[in-house]
């Protein structure tokens, strides 16, 4: 059994948030857009990966999911959520912090979802 890729799909009351954080925060590019159906959805890219985001609210309020995201630079992946989104950043891990299991991490979230990044 082979498998080449894992798509999360993402419930947001409003998709438009969720575009905030993926598309203006972490740069990710829209690949497919139907924002204006009756439920609105987006396909977003980025380096390989790829996220489909749907608007829910129903399942938004059901699901809360938690995303890592491993870069081989996270000193540079900060600097660039800090400065443009800082608002962004968890209070409970908002900066760059070595953790006993020896990863770098810090993370960001919304009203809907944690990201935490790492770097081994």
């Amino acid at each position: 059994m082979n498998f080449s890729k894992l798509v999360p799909s993402i419930f947001y009351q409003n998709i438009y948030e969720g575009l905030k954080l993926f598309v203006d925060c972490l740069q990710f590019t829209i690949g497919h857009a139907e924002l204006n159906a009756a439920q609105p959805f987006c396909v977003l890219e980025k380096d390989g990966l790829r996220i489909n985001l749907f608007q829910d609210a129903q399942l938004a309020k059901e699901h809360h999911p938690e995303l890592r995201l491993v870069t081989d630079n996270i000193e540079e992946v900060y600097a660039q959520v800090a400065a443009t989104h800082p608002h962004l950043l968890h209070p409970n891990l908002s900066k760059v912090t070595l953790r006993p299991w020896g990863a770098k991490e810090f993370a960001i979230m919304d009203s809907q979802l944690g990201i935490r990044f790492q770097e081994w």
